[in-house]
Formats: C-alpha cells, sequence, structure tokens
C-alpha cells in the first residue's frame, strides 16, 4: 500500500501521460477537432475525475475544459476559474473580471473556430453522456447559434480514451489486482471461515470491514454465496464442510478497479484436497478461460469474440456462460461487453465496440458442470483481470 501522497504522484503521473500521449491518438483516431468537457460542483461528468489531477475533487462551480487539435497539435485549455492545481495541465483562459465563464467560452471557440464541438451527449453508453440537460441548456441559450449549430456526439472519442491504458496503469495494475487477492485469500482462510459457524455474510462483513482498514474503496459490495447438494444459497447461510463457496469482489484503488470471482471448497473431514470431479471441473473452466483470451484479438468485435467463444466451448464439450466486460477506470467500463449473464446473445450496440491493445477486462464467466458430489448441475465460477498488451 502507498500512502495518500504517493498516490496521489502516480495517480497525476497516470493523468499526465492520458493528456499529452493518450488523448491526442484518441482525437485523432476518432477525427475529434474540438471536444467541451463541462461539469457543475457535485454533478460531474464520468470521466472528469479521469481529466483533473488528484488535487482537484470536484468541478469549482463550473468547470468547463476544452481540447482543440491544432495543426496536429492538441491543446487543452481550462475556462474555469483558476486553480493552481488544474493550471499545470490546462492553459487558463477566463479573466472574470471582464468577462463571463459563457463569454470566455464562445471567445475560446470562435479563436479556435471548429467545423464541429464534441459534447458527451450519448443515447448508448453513460460515460459519454455526461453533460447535464441544465448545462446543455445553458449553452444553447447562451451561446450564438453559429456555434451551437456546430455540436455534435462521438461516443467512440470517449470509449476510446477512457479504455485506454497508460504505461504507468499497466505498471501498478498488477499490484492493485495483488492486493484484492490478498483481501480474498484472507477471507477464505480459517481464521475468517469456521464451518458450521460462519454465514456468507460473516465472510462478506470481513470484506467489507478488510478494505475500510486499508482505507481503499470497493465499487460494489462483495458478493458471497455457496453451492452444496441443495442448490445455491447466500447471506445468511451458514458455511458447512462440502460447501462450494464463491465470492465476487472488486476494489477500487488509485483510480483503477479490479473484478475478481474465486471459489474456495471447504474440506471435509479426512480429505486432504477437493474432490476430483470439482478439480477437473475447475481444469474445464480455465479451457474456456483460454478459449476465450484466444478468441479476444484485436480489430474483432465482442460480439464476434463471444460467438466464436461459445462455439468452441460448446465444440469441446463444455456448457460456457459468458459474460466479459472492460474492466479499468470503471468497473463496467469502456469498450466491447461480450455477452452478458442475463442475455447470452450478441450485445447492441456495445457488443459492436473493437478489441484495442492496450486495453484491460474483467475475463468473466462460468461453467455449467452436472456434479456426482451434489447430484445436480453446478456453476462454475471464474473471473481474472486481465491485460491485453503487444
Amino acid at each position: 500500500m502507498y500512502d495518500i501522497i504517493e498516490q496521489h504522484r502516480i495517480q497525476d503521473q497516470i493523468l499526465s501521460e492520458r493528456l499529452n500521449t493518450v488523448l491526442p491518438q484518441v482525437m485523432r483516431e476518432t477525427e475529434t477537432e474540438c471536444w467541451v468537457i463541462a461539469s457543475r460542483e457535485y454533478n460531474e461528468d464520468p470521466m472528469f475525475q479521469h481529466i483533473v489531477p488528484s488535487m482537484y475533487p470536484h468541478a469549482r462551480r463550473m468547470t468547463i475544459l476544452v481540447f482543440a487539435m491544432k495543426d496536429d497539435k492538441l491543446e487543452r485549455i481550462s475556462v474555469s476559474f483558476p486553480d493552481q492545481y488544474l493550471d499545470r495541465y490546462y492553459r487558463h483562459d477566463f479573466d472574470r473580471k471582464t468577462e463571463t465563464q459563457l463569454q470566455a467560452l464562445e471567445r475560446v471557440l470562435r479563436e479556435i473556430d471548429p467545423q464541429t464541438i464534441t459534447l458527451n451527449i450519448s443515447d448508448s453508453y453513460a460515460y459519454t453522456d455526461g453533460l447535464s440537460a441544465g448545462l446543455y441548456r445553458l449553452f444553447m441559450k447562451e451561446l450564438p447559434q453559429d456555434l451551437t449549430s456546430r455540436f455534435t456526439s462521438n461516443d467512440q472519442a470517449g470509449i476510446r480514451l477512457m479504455e485506454t491504458r497508460t504505461e504507468t496503469e499497466l505498471k501498478y495494475y498488477p499490484e492493485v489486482m495483488a492486493l484484492a487477492l490478498e483481501i480474498i485469500s484472507d477471507a477464505f482462510s480459517p481464521k475468517v471461515i469456521h464451518p458450521g459457524v460462519t454465514t456468507c455474510r460473516d465472510v462478506m462483513d470481513f470484506m467489507i470491514r478488510r478494505v475500510n482498514e486499508l482505507g481503499i474503496t470497493t465499487w460494489f459490495n462483495p458478493d458471497i454465496d455457496l453451492q452444496n447438494d441443495t442448490g445455491m444459497h447466500g447471506e445468511e447461510t451458514v458455511i458447512q464442510k462440502g460447501d462450494l463457496v464463491h465470492c465476487d469482489f472488486g476494489i477500487e484503488y488509485m483510480n483503477m478497479r479490479t473484478d475478481t470471482q474465486r471459489l474456495c471448497y471447504i474440506r471435509k473431514d479426512g480429505e486432504s484436497e477437493a474432490p476430483e470431479e470439482l478439480r477437473n471441473a475447475l481444469k474445464r473452466n480455465n479451457r474456456f478461460q483460454d478459449i476465450v483470451r484466444e478468441q479476444m484479438k484485436t480489430g474483432r468485435t465482442g460480439n464476434e469474440v463471444f460467438l466464436a467463444s461459445i462455439a468452441q466451448g460448446k465444440a469441446e464439450g463444455i456448457r460456457p456462460v459468458l459474460y466479459t466486460h472492460p474492466l479499468g477506470l470503471f468497473g463496467h467500463a469502456c469498450g466491447p461487453t461480450i455477452g452478458l449473464w442475463t442475455d447470452q446473445n450478441p450485445i447492441y450496440p456495445a457488443g459492436e465496440n473493437v478489441v484495442h491493445e492496450h486495453t484491460s477486462y474483467a475475463l468473466e464467466l462460468s461453467i455449467i458442470e452436472y456434479l456426482e458430489m451434489y447430484g445436480r448441475d453446478t456453476y462454475i465460477f471464474t473471473e481474472e483481470s486481465v491485460v491485453l498488451v503487444n
């Protein structure tokens, strides 16, 4: 664990890489000429925390950031109240003594004179739908029609910016993941689970307390359940010997998210390891993980990966369930959706996004196996945080 000052240093290093390297590349790739991202205090755009420094946690009244490509070079402008931290990353261009904030924005846009002005408005994605209705109405009221007529939206600009991992993120992501695995390992240890006494809720409470002690957060409450010969159970169910306990757990640390599922078999008296059929079932799950990862080829859509993975899994005698998703700055993050737990079909429009390098995913899936030990179909759940690099 890093202390909070070192965490801020790392986050700001990531920000510099995102603004200096990733953003210009994305704007060229998506043909984004000018991009205005505006937020009001405590009602920030989902992108906000990922394009501002660590010491600028909220918009100040109204923060307006403008990105403009001029002569193939990116200019970053803050049409906001001056701030010593924000202004290290953006050129401040608003004199509140002589102009209103919207007058300053009009002036800046006229100096840029773009053919199109991208706003974060989307019918399909939360990440690119961050401009509030109130701010949009304000823009339409205060800015002249010859500028508002240039307003457009560009989902791919936001998706590509948020899904692309920087070199520093790739460096620290394994450490973030190791921390999550350490908490799971403790939760699934004899010091926490006492068969016949401990409930699923007790294990969940341990994880919540441990996260709080470490000074980090989860992006969803841990999910703990178990399977046995009577079915699947959770919450207040007491864990017994012979049960298969399952967790779904994700932390948020230094603006990076993890998403992990693990299984824990509670050995019966006289058992030195899990039953062979359960170990073999896990091997088949691991094989399906390999299939999906092999199918996640750059340039393929999420739907293409889904269909190819399911087809190959079934051809190898596996009963697969696939619901892999992008992971990174958000838990269910920007990029191609590869199936849903609730819908084992191609997903539109999110499944039509394309797999790119320098992105991260929760390789989330399961297989269904009939286990003699339980006399019923059993879900073998796994989920790994993975990155795609050259």
